[in-house]
Parts: C-alpha cells; structure tokens; sequence
C-alpha cells in the first residue's frame, strides 16, 4: 500500500456510527428533507429524472455556488461529492512530484498523505497554542523555497476552530506571491462563525487560490455528498479530467437540493440555526470543562462545529479515546490523529440534550480512572 492510513477518517469511519455516544462528529446535527424543503420542493424531487446530470455541476447549481464568492460565476466553479473529492482532485491539478507543499498545522491531515503520495514534499507551518492558534507566519516565510508549489490552509481551522484575520491573510498572500505558489484552502467550514459574521474567502485576493466548500460541516447536510473547487477559469477546466477518474459526478438529488439551500433566505436559516446551536454547546462545554481547573483548558473556537482540548490527566490520547469507547460507550477523537498527544477533539454541534449526556458519562469515567 503506498499511501499512509488517514488515521482521522479510518478511526471515525470504523466507530462514529456505533458507539452509544458520539462526541466528536465534526459537523451540526442534520436536518431530514421533512424540516428542509417544502411540499412543492419535495414533490419536484419524486419527479426527478434519475439521470446522470451535468457533470461538473448543473449550471443553475454552479451559478449558485457562484454567488457565495467574489468575482467569480459558473466557470470558476467544480461540483464535487464532498470537499474531499474536492482536495484530491485539487492535489493532483496543481501539484506535480517532487513539488514542495506548506501545510498548516493542526489541520484535516487529508492532503498531508495525498501529496505525500504523490511524490510530493510535505513540510509544517504551526498554529501556536500557546498564542490562542494564532499562525506562525515567520516560520512559514522561513519554509518556503523556489520548490514550494502550494500553500495548503484550513480556515476556518479544524480542530481548533481558529479564524485567520483579514491581516494573516494579506500576509500569507504576499508570501504566497512572492514565491509564485498556489494557496489552496479548506473553506468547509465558512459560514460557521460564532459571531454570526461570515469572514472573507481567500478566493479573490490573488490569482492563484483554489478553495473548497461544501454542504458537509456549516451546512449541516452531510448525507448529500456534495461540495465544490472554486478556481481560475482555466485550472478548473482541468480539474474536470481528474473528476472523471474519481466520482464522474455528484448525485442529481444532491444537485437539486443544493441549489435549493443556498438560496440566500435558505442558507441565511440554516447557518442561523447552526450558529446558535454553536454558542449553546459552547457554553455547555466551557461549563463541563471549568469543572476540572487547569487540568482541561481549551482556548474557545471561533468559528466551526468543535472544540480541541488539552487535559494533563497521565494516559495517552489514543488509550484515553479507546478507554472510553470501549468500556464506556463513549467516543472522542484522540489528538495523536492531528500528532497532537494530551489532546482530544469533541463536537459541538450535536443536539444539546445529547451532548450534555455524553458529558455526564464522560464526568463520571474521568472521576472513575483519575479520582478526579
């Protein structure tokens, strides 16, 4: 096998869906196609020919998605199942052997072992904890060389739910600029700020950015498989000849249905619904974690569907995740994914009363093994 386990995904993949409690799902509880659509919508759904569809994204969907950004119509965009198709598509367009890649850290380590696979050379810029996630910029400047082809972020940040400001962008820019390379950027969880004010994309700030969105994480539609690559007109032309080696298009429900919640009124409701179920879970979670004094500390995110939380309990954080899971049904997911021992990512955008269960059973397996 010549590409590295995705230890995030094949962890969740094996135990998300069958354990009593799920803590660390990293989107918002989903909605049924009951609470979505209409009676008209869904009836316009059974009508639905079952066909193939437009590939790369019917236009009314593409012009959708279009609108969300700056300057920018159906030509800039590409349909994807998921913003991981969207990656690995993304990957193989812009990147060639032997190129170098700075990736952001703590990220979804998904283009970490793409490029790698690749043949490419992966290298490590650091969100510092120690700075509430702040960017390390000197030590990204420090990294970049003539062979640096893309800058790879995640913004907002997952696990840490950190948002770049409008300054750190204008300099990863200039970095980016002064080097010729790509920024290509994981915008899956755009939409999704604590505050209610949606930040800018990278899209538009320089001429070459690539970035994905999706329906998965902000959205609160996961089971619709459906994201998108935003682009140069040119470069996304080209992103169709890998797409037709992977998924050769997206579900045509999904289509429809995308173009239907993101509308504007319709998008507006539903990052509303999920943004109030954000601070909600966040303030249960600063409660449960106050509860242990400096032995769990997290700094709140400030935009996204978790929380990534440091604890000075002795076990490691892989023994710690299948301890729980195991013996007390309960599930989070180890820092070691992110190569971050003594941390755990938990999920806040579960329903609260589900959520609060899962923080009492975690409340009384912690007393149980640390007498704490």
């Amino acid at each position: 096998m010549n590409i590295r386990i995705f230890d995030l995904e094949r962890i969740q993949s094996l135990y998300e869906n069958t354990v009593p409690i799920n803590l660390t799902e990293s989107g918002f509880h989903p909605y049924t196609l009951e609470e979505l659509l209409s009676e008209e919508q869904l009836k316009m759904l059974t009508s639905t020919v079952l066909g193939y569809g437009q590939t790369n994204g019917s236009i009314p969907l593409r012009q959708t998605i279009a609108n969300l950004y700056k300057h920018c119509n159906e030509e800039n965009v590409l349909v994807t199942n998921g913003s991981a198709e969207a990656n690995f598509i993304a990957c193989h367009t812009l990147l060639s052997p032997g190129d170098e890649v700075v990736m952001m850290v703590p990220n979804y380590m998904q283009i970490w072992g793409i490029v790698e696979e690749m043949g490419c050379v992966p290298k490590k810029f650091h969100l510092k904890e120690e700075d509430e996630w702040k960017p390390d910029l000197e030590e990204l400047a420090s990294l970049m060389t003539v062979k640096t082809k893309m800058i790879a972020l995640c913004n907002p940040n997952n696990p840490t739910g950190y948002v770049l400001s409008d300054e750190e962008m204008r300099a990863i820019v200039e970095i980016a600029r002064k080097y010729d390379a790509w920024i290509y950027c994981d915008e899956v969880y755009k939409g999704a700020d604590l505050d209610g004010i949606e930040k800018p994309s990278f899209y538009g700030m320089y001429d070459k950015v690539m970035v994905n969105g999706g329906l998965s994480k902000a959205y609160a539609l996961p089971g619709l498989r459906l994201g998108w690559l935003i682009g140069p007109e040119k470069c996304i032309a080209d992103t169709c000849a890998y797409h037709d080696y992977t998924s050769i298009t997206a579900g045509i429900l999904s289509h429809k249905i995308g173009e239907i919640v993101l509308q504007p009124n319709m998008r507006k409701t539903i990052l509303s619904r999920n943004i109030t179920m954000l601070n909600e879970n966040l303030q249960a979670t600063i409660d449960w974690a106050n509860q242990y004094g400096d032995l769990v500390e997290f700094t709140p995110p400030k935009a996204g569907g978790m929380v990534f939380i440091k604890y000075k309990f002795p076990i490691n954080s892989t023994e710690l995740s299948d301890w729980l899971r195991i013996e007390k049904g309960v599930f989070i997911l180890a820092g070691d994914v992110y190569g971050m021992d003594h941390h755990f990512r938990i999920g806040i955008g579960a329903e609260k009363k589900d959520l609060l269960k899962g923080y009492k059973i975690l409340t009384q397996a912690l007393k149980e093994r640390f007498d704490i």
